[in-house]
């Protein structure tokens, strides 16, 4: 198993699109970016930390590639909004991939610089280096599955679904 760690704006929404995809093992919300330790939901959304809502993905790399996983990544977002995502706004709620070794760093850079190569355009998404992660509050954990009437709401909402 392999972890591969991508900030999409509101994990909720992002998480989702995970769950079910042959190969995915686990998805798991957090943080990932900032310095301090142990941030809560209440802080990283006030933008008081320096992380960004992340996903964790545990996947199997024999069942699904990196790629097909950050393809699936790029339909799930707005790649090109600076700001955040969606009705969201502010760094944590920014695009990133998170890379772990040099290997894991020279694909991410690639795959953006192919797709802004095929859209003609610049792609949102930073490249920096995995810190730590930390899991966000149980709450958070597959909300979409937990909680169905209030995560379709939030997609709503949040104009992610029209």
């Amino acid at each position: 198993m392999k972890n591969l760690y991508l900030a999409g704006g509101c994990f909720w929404c992002i998480s989702a699109v995970f769950l079910d995809t042959d190969g995915v093992e686990d998805v798991i919300s957090g943080y990932c970016g900032g310095d301090e330790k142990n941030p809560t939901y209440a802080d990283v959304k006030a933008q008081k930390t320096g992380h960004r809502e992340t996903i964790e993905i545990i996947y199997d790399e024999n069942v699904v590639s990196i790629k097909s996983l950050l393809e699936l990544f790029l339909k799930s977002v707005d790649p090109f909004d600076y700001e955040g995502q969606y009705i969201d706004k502010g760094h944590s709620y920014t695009l990133a991939f998170y890379y772990q070794n040099e290997e894991e760093k020279a694909i991410f850079e690639e795959f953006i610089k192919n797709k802004e190569a095929e859209l003609n355009e610049e792609i949102a998404i930073a490249v920096e280096p995995y810190k730590m992660f930390y899991a966000a509050e149980d709450f958070h954990q597959k909300f979409c599955k937990y909680h169905p009437q209030e995560f379709e709401q939030e997609l709503k909402e949040s104009g992610r679904k029209k």
